[in-house]
């Protein structure tokens, strides 16, 4: 049975430690929910993924998603880092640049770096709020800043083409768009598939490729964001919400909202 690796806690969503020096050859695995960046400064060798070996010249960043199988077989001794981002934590965040950011890179899957310094320094930061930012004011706002601000410079250095699932990629990242650009959302797959011309099946795939997910869970989070932040920061009613949202009532909205967050509405809005 092919190995399932579990990196990172049960309550944590995301986390950032150094890559461990004594590492020089592993057995195929896969991850656990979480899709993982290493950033090696100094290693040689080869890290293959879903069967296709990459050299490892350092300064090179490696993306692994959560349904791909890897493994290496280093030489020398390694030295770098690796962030694990789990899904609730794009899940609970609304900040859509940040989803962008992550998004953009998932359809990379090795990255030369050319500026490795500025990289260092962030992932260092990063080190530091993951230890201690919990425990102090807005620690989880300062994560997420420097979260940004690493991938836009990641981002920044990656080729512009993208080996991994391009189509797929393509098809999702404009689904993703067009859900990002219409002001009312329409809480149906097939209205999407239809504006992007294309079936809901075939939407279903390209979303499980790019993001291992079905098209309904990628837009069930566009709309519970989009409802949160209509509780948030408007004064609007719940039924306002509900139409503006696509529910026919009240109560189908209410139950859908809870079903994905575990509170009701009004309490969500009596937490802002």
């Amino acid at each position: 049975m092919l190995e399932v690796k579990n990196k990172i806690e049960g309550y944590q969503y995301i986390k950032i430690a150094r890559f461990k020096k004594d590492i020089r050859r592993t057995a195929p695995h896969r991850h656990n929910s979480y899709m993982e960046f290493i950033f090696l400064t100094k290693g040689g060798g080869i890290h293959t993924i879903d069967g296709r070996p990459y050299n490892v010249t350092p300064p090179v960043l490696f993306i692994v998603r959560q349904e791909e199988v890897h493994h290496w077989a280093l030489e020398g001794e390694p030295e770098g880092y690796v962030m694990i981002i789990k899904q609730p934590y794009v899940d609970n965040s609304l900040d859509r640049a940040l989803k962008a950011l992550l998004l953009r890179l998932s359809g990379h899957v090795r990255i030369p770096i050319t500026m490795p310094d500025s990289l260092v320094s962030l992932c260092d930061l990063l080190l530091v709020e993951w230890q201690y930012g919990p425990t102090v004011s807005l620690g989880g706002e300062i994560m997420e800043g420097l979260l940004k601000a690493l991938l836009a410079k990641i981002l920044q250095q990656a080729p512009s083409e993208r080996p991994r699932h391009i189509n797929a990629v393509d098809t999702f990242q404009r689904f993703e768009a067009l859900l990002g650009e219409t002001e009312t959302l329409q809480n149906s797959v097939a209205h999407y598939a239809e504006l992007l011309n294309t079936t809901p099946q075939n939407l279903n795939t390209a979303c499980r490729k790019a993001v291992g997910d079905s098209a309904t869970s990628v837009l069930a989070r566009h709309i519970v964001n989009e409802a949160k932040r209509l509780l948030l920061y408007t004064d609007m009613t719940l039924g306002e919400i509900a139409a503006q949202l696509d529910f026919g009532d009240n109560s189908h909205f209410i139950k859908y909202f809870k079903r994905h967050t575990g509170m009701t509405p009004h309490a969500f809005r009596r937490t802002g």
